[in-house]
């Protein structure tokens, strides 16, 4: 590895801000851009160093820490930002990403990583353009219904159009609900695991972030050369097709012929309904336009336009929501609604109030279960009658949650463990390591992946996509838990860069050594993967001092009854692998 200067300006700089007493200062540090280069290895490193232990996800000492890489802002689709923090959902780690314009304003604005600290007496947000600071009284702001209206007013009152980036927090932040998401520039998020709660809990409204720096390369020549392959393998080939075209809501349909799409709280994987809620559907029917994060030629956000009334006099509003298979999956399938409209409905729902849809669907699903079950009644509800496919009683449940009138609706705004703990129902509590499933019930990868994973999402390691390989081609368990490892390692490399995980085909380790090198950073295949078990240990190491144990790890029953898409899986065939997982990791 070398030591070359860094030929980005702003590539090393810190932002520090500490909202108790309305302070910041910038610093440099090259130790940990030479050797981590950004993102997850850079904001591994500092919560590390930042973290006293003992100091809960809401502490006002706990710290929030965004970061993007090198090559944000240089190459395209590299629009990631990371959040890492400490999760007021499960008290892990809590670590989200999300794209829009955040990464770019960043790094236009000289900082590649923003460390905020402290609480606030008052609701607040704050104001970054380039080098100053800004620290706003945002009372009038705090109780909005929508996060999508503070958006609106801060574009209208702060200026740094372009280059800009909003964040922001809806209801659901403000009242603690453990999965409330922070909201990106309309289209995005930080969504699982509750950075919401935490920009609540610190009174931290908004932070908007605008700059107006350059960004030179070194070696202009090889820059273009390198930017030229990297843009053709993304536009002119099949990598990342399928995003732009029908965007992850395809694997509606293919997830259900695989029998692999959880359906009506994981009782079942293939909805019968999937035809009317598929990605095709929305496709011919309600897709209006396709929007990019910026530096992103693919185009992946779906939007949809959905036409509603206010009015028996033929009055009309146009509401434009951009919809993926996750939500499709959470608040469709997993709740049994086959009517697209109704399921564009409940997002809408769930983005005004700003939380997590994948983790209010599962909460939603397993709510209903219950109520059927018999095990809670109307009057925990308050007169709601949950069923499968009832719109009117799920979006009336969202507003309930958010403003938390009772134990009940309280309990569900701190998860389906906590709920299942207090009312019962842990069995059918589709969850694992404290966080509600995504959309796959594949089999033996997806639940190992899930549970094994820095922060339990199918996005640490695509168990599933191993479930898959060893549909088409049996692959022993051995072979998944490497499968696993191999993915989990190379997914740490791209997270500190930080490109789309949809471009992980397009950036190979040969082409980020070219990328890399382009901007004045040599880096050979075997550093780079050594880096990832460094990266590995150390967020291991974090998780302990959150408290996370693999003996403290539930299986749920329900994984266990539901035919997978490579057949019912057995509990000890999970609990071998997560054995031979450990034994391979040495964790």
């Amino acid at each position: 590895m070398t030591t070359e200067k860094y030929a980005i300006e702003g590539l090393r700089n810190i932002l520090y801000i500490d909202l108790s007493n309305q302070s910041y200062h910038v610093e440099e540090r090259p130790d940990l851009y030479e050797k981590y280069l950004g993102g997850i290895g850079v904001a591994t490193n500092l919560m590390l160093e930042e973290y006293k232990d003992g100091t809960e996800p809401l502490d006002p000492e706990m710290p929030i820490i965004l970061s993007t890489g090198p090559l944000s802002g240089v190459y395209p689709t590299c629009t990631k930002a990371v959040a890492l923090f400490r999760s007021p959902h499960n008290g892990e780690l809590g670590e989200s990403y999300a794209g829009g314009h955040l990464a770019m304003s960043m790094r236009y604005s000289g900082y590649e990583t923003i460390v905020i600290k402290g609480a606030s007496k008052y609701p607040v947000y704050v104001a970054v353009h380039d080098d100053k600071v800004s620290f706003r009284d945002a009372s009038s702001i705090w109780h909005l219904s929508s996060a999508i209206d503070v958006g609106k007013i801060l574009r209208e009152v702060e200026p740094g159009a372009g280059r800009r980036s909003i964040i922001r927090i809806g209801p659901a932040g403000e009242i603690g609900v453990t999965y409330a998401d922070v909201n990106v520039d309309t289209y995005r998020h930080f969504g699982r695991l509750g950075l919401g709660a935490v920009f609540g809990a610190k009174k931290l409204k908004a932070l908007l972030i605008s700059g107006n720096r350059e960004l030179k390369s070194p070696n202009h020549k090889a820059y273009r050369k390198t930017f030229s392959l990297l843009y053709d393998l993304i536009v002119k080939t099949e990598l990342t097709e399928k995003y732009h075209n029908l965007g992850t809501s395809e694997n509606i349909l293919v997830l259900n012929e695989l029998k692999g799409l959880p359906t009506r709280n994981l009782q079942a994987a293939f909805f019968e309904g999937a035809e009317t809620i598929s990605g095709e559907l929305f496709a011919e029917k309600y897709l209006l336009r396709r929007v990019s994060c910026a530096g992103c030629p693919i185009g992946c956000i779906h939007i949809a336009m959905l036409k509603r009334a206010f009015s028996k006099a033929h009055e009309y509003e146009a509401l434009n929501i951009s919809y993926d298979f996750e939500l499709i999956y959470a608040l469709g399938s997993n709740l049994g609604i086959a009517d697209p409209e109704a399921v564009l409905e409940l997002i809408e729902a769930c983005e005004k109030a700003g939380v997590d849809i994948i983790s209010m669907g599962v909460v939603l699903a397993w709510a209903t279960e219950m109520q059927q079950r018999g095990k809670i009644s109307t009057d925990e509800t308050m007169g709601l009658e949950l069923s499968w496919g009832n719109k009117g009683a799920y979006l009336r449940a969202i507003d309930l949650l958010v403003k938390a009138p009772n134990d009940f609706y309280r309990a569900l705004g701190k998860g389906v463990v906590y709920a299942s703990k207090k009312y019962g129902g842990e069995d059918f509590a589709v969850q694992l390591g404290g966080l509600e499933i995504p959309g796959y019930h594949t089999g033996l990868g997806n639940v190992l992946g899930l549970a094994v994973g820095f922060r339990h999402s199918h996005l640490d390691n695509a168990g599933y996509s191993a479930d898959q390989k060893a549909f088409n081609h049996p692959m022993s368990d051995e072979e998944i838990v490497d499968a696993i490892i191999e993915e989990e390692d190379r997914r740490s490399i791209l997270n500190c860069l930080i490109p789309c995980l949809f471009a992980r085909n397009v950036y190979t380790y040969e082409n980020v050594i070219l990328a890399l090198k382009s901007i004045g950073i040599d880096r050979t295949e075997e550093e780079l993967k050594a880096l990832s078990k460094d990266i590995f240990r150390k967020k291991y190491e974090l998780k302990k001092k959150f408290g996370f144990k693999f003996e403290n790890l539930t299986l749920p029953k329900r994984f266990f009854e539901t035919p997978s898409t490579t057949g019912i899986i057995e509990e000890e065939r999970i609990r071998q692998a997560l054995k031979m997982y450990r034994e391979k990791r040495g964790v």
